[in-house]
């Protein structure tokens, strides 16, 4: 059964994947900072939503929807139009190359994000293992 995005239930089996990845908890084991990625309001999305992934030293410690950017204060906020979420789940947009074009807007320590590409990569690659549906 495939999961809506952006949802609750999409972003915790984002959580357990990664949980399950050996490759992801390798290329993050050094890691430390937690994620706001904003799905931001389009025609189709006339409301924001705010997924939330509390990510250290290669595991994933909690994951939910927010209701708001305000009720968790977060290392970083990764924001993009649905199009582009879908771009990135689907692994046709590299994430770190969207930060860089803009595509994907970041607020937070770009440094520090751009010495784990490998784990950037691996998210991504949890993704692509959750079937998602994009309404």
């Amino acid at each position: 059964m495939a999961l809506k995005f952006p949802s609750d239930e999409w972003i915790k089996a984002l959580c357990a994947k990664l949980n399950e990845s050996e490759a992801y908890e390798k290329s993050a084991k050094d890691w430390e900072g937690d994620f706001i990625f904003l799905s931001e309001a389009d025609a189709q999305h006339p409301d924001p939503a705010y997924l939330y992934l509390d990510l250290y030293h290669g595991k994933c410690r909690s994951a939910k929807m927010l209701s708001g950017a305000d009720e968790v204060k977060a290392a970083y906020t990764l924001a993009s139009k649905p199009a582009t979420w879908r771009q990135v789940i689907d692994g046709k947009l590299d994430p770190i190359q969207g930060m860089m074009t803009r595509k994907l807007k970041l607020k937070g320590n770009m440094m520090k994000i751009m010495r784990y590409p490998k784990a950037a990569k691996e998210i991504v690659a949890c993704c692509a293992l959750i079937p998602t549906d994009f309404l």
